[in-house]
Parts: structure tokens; sequence; C-alpha cells
């Protein structure tokens, strides 16, 4: 019971960062007051992934300083971010966040953008507390 509210409060929490974060970058864009950010319905599974990853990791890495703990967070959660975007670019056509990081500087075969490596490490950073917090 504890894993699925804890999947739930991710997805829910995940998602909501993402719909501030698009936000705020739109908001770089346009200077728009209105702040309209947005998400997927596919990223709720995603990020309800992340208390189950964590239950895996966090042990391993209890000990390690906060910049390591950071790095291999990010990079683990590129790599989902890298491969459930395969899955629906086979499933879908595409991945639905594709068309935006397609042809960008830092994107990776349009599913993964290294330039969101900070933005990322900021979510860690909170996902790690909240883990803790539902522990």
């Amino acid at each position: 019971m504890r894993m699925a509210l804890s999947m739930f409060v991710f997805a829910c929490v995940g998602t909501a960062l993402e719909v501030v974060f698009t936000a705020l970058a739109d908001f770089r864009k346009t200077r728009s007051l209105r702040l309209m950010g947005y998400s997927y319905v596919w990223m709720l599974p995603i990020y309800a992934l992340v208390p189950v990853i964590m239950d895996v990791l966090y042990v391993p890495l209890e000990g390690v300083i906060l910049p390591l703990r950071l790095a291999t967070y990010v990079t683990l959660l590129l790599a989902v971010e890298y491969l459930s975007g395969r899955a629906m670019r086979r499933l879908l056509g595409e991945a639905p966040w594709e068309p935006g990081y397609r042809g960008k500087r830092w994107a990776v075969d349009g599913l993964v953008r290294l330039d969101y490596a900070p933005a990322w490490a900021a979510a860690c950073f909170l996902f790690e507390r909240l883990y803790l917090a539902m522990r």
C-alpha cells in the first residue's frame, strides 16, 4: 500500500513540476504572464517509477556525497526518459515531447535534452527529499 501511495504522489508531483517548468520556459520566450504550462498524461506512469527506482538506489547511494548522488539520479532519469521515449515512438509514432526536442542543440535523438540536466538535478533533489519524507 505504501508503494502504491508513493507512486501516486510521485506521479502527481513530477507532472506538476513539469507543468511549472514548461510555464517558466515558455515565459522566457513569450513574456506572457499567463504562465501556461503543460505535460502529458503519458508522464504519469513514468514519474510513478521514481519511488520504485529510489527503493533500489537510495540505500547504496546513501553515504555518497550529494553531487554524485544527483549525477547518478540524473543519468538514470535521462536513460528512463530516452527508453520510454523510444517505446512511445514505437507505440505512437513519436514521443509526446519529441517535437519540442527535435533539432535542439543538446537533444539526443529528439528524446532527451542534455541541457535540461541542471533542472533534472533540482527535480531529483526534490524527489529524494520527498522519498525520504514518505519512507
